[in-house]
């Protein structure tokens, strides 16, 4: 099964939609779940987003690369601080400080309007989730933990 919402990969969070691939039993049961308490049911004006947003291929290949791009970016600059990154195909790094407790750094970086998620989940407590933003965003973050580090 394979599902795909349209919050990251088309930068339609607040649309509401995805897709989902799979054999026809997965999606029986998929569909059983959704008409049982779905929630955001998807009016005709999202629905031609939504299909809008699939056809548009160079639009989304266009944005894929810059966030691939934006990503090895931050990547690069968040090791050249002493960060270790874990290999991300994502819309985000997990990275963390050996020098500086996971929930210290969000909790600094927010003081700076920076924003990063922190989990205080024992084997992942020092890491923080860092979402690929634009390029201005990246350099915001980057200056922040200048000031931090």
């Amino acid at each position: 099964l394979v599902v795909q919402t349209f919050s990251k990969s088309r930068a339609l969070a607040g649309l509401r939609g995805g897709f989902a691939i799979g054999q026809r039993p997965l999606i029986e049961a998929l569909e059983r779940v959704k008409d049982s308490f779905n929630s955001y049911p998807l009016g005709r004006a999202a629905q031609a987003g939504a299909t809008a947003a699939i056809e548009d291929e160079a639009w989304f290949e266009a944005t894929r690369g810059k966030i691939i791009a934006s990503r090895a970016k931050l990547t690069s600059e968040l090791e050249k601080r002493g960060f270790e990154v874990l290999p991300s195909q994502a819309n985000f790094v997990f990275a963390r400080h050996p020098g500086h407790a996971g929930q210290t750094l969000a909790a600094k970086l927010r003081e700076r309007a920076v924003i990063v998620r922190h989990f205080a989940k024992p084997r992942i407590a020092d890491f923080l989730r860092i979402t690929i933003g634009t390029d201005a965003e990246c350099a915001k973050l980057v200056a922040a933990l200048d000031e931090v580090l």
